[in-house]
């Protein structure tokens, strides 16, 4: 017998005395918990986003469409960066103004190759407010999951208001379950025991937050 039939056969043995008629679970847990702590304005939103993110060591940059490409440039150039990896469906515009040699996506890359790289700039599907945390969902300007989870230094460019919600459940509503989710709040980071904090050690060890309004 293998550990499969192993476990199905106890879930079975355990839901033996369930009537054929009980309620289903997705009825039996009452879902009317609040979709959102509060009532805020956009600016209200885009503001607690801000600060959650930086809570969380995110460093956080505003700037409006046509200032975009001249903050990516500087934010490459402050960093020293000589290489950036780019998603095939960025757009081309965020990368109008600076000269740093350009990475592909390419599903053939190794780690030692993504870790090469100096910097990684992508879009995002959803950021969260109340949790300062930005959702990818491997869509074409984000690229594979793996080239947010290599490089070093990680500039991620959310579209203001469009893009913020307030909470969690106002983002799984745009979300897509089938689709490759990574949840990012902050720079990768974690403690032991003795709760001494490193970073970079499973993510970039920078994370780089433009909001463009």
């Amino acid at each position: 017998m293998s550990s499969r039939e192993r476990i199905l056969g106890r879930v079975r043995r355990a839901l033996a005395d369930v009537p054929r008629d009980d309620t289903p679970y997705e009825r039996a847990v009452a879902r009317d918990y609040l979709g959102e702590h509060g009532e805020r304005t956009v600016e209200q939103t885009v503001d607690l986003l801000a600060e959650n993110l930086a809570d969380y060591r995110a460093i956080v940059h505003r700037t409006d469409a046509g200032g975009l490409a001249g903050v990516v440039a500087g934010l490459l150039r402050e960093r020293g960066s000589s290489s950036v990896l780019v998603p095939p469906g960025l757009d081309e515009g965020w990368l109008a103004a600076t000269g740093v040699t350009r990475v592909a996506d390419r599903a053939e890359s190794t780690p030692h190759e993504l870790d090469r790289v100096d910097s990684v700039i992508t879009a995002c599907a959803v950021a969260i407010a109340e949790t300062g945390t930005l959702v990818l969902d491997g869509s074409p300007d984000q690229g594979r999951r793996r080239i947010t989870l290599v490089p070093d230094h990680h500039i991620c460019v959310v579209r203001v208001p469009d893009q913020v919600v307030s909470s969690v459940p106002q983002a799984l509503e745009r979300l897509d379950p089938a689709r490759p989710l990574t949840w990012i709040s902050g720079p990768s980071a974690t403690s032991d025991i003795e709760l001494d904090r490193v970073e970079g050690v499973h993510g970039p060890r920078t994370l780089e937050v433009v909001l463009v309004g």
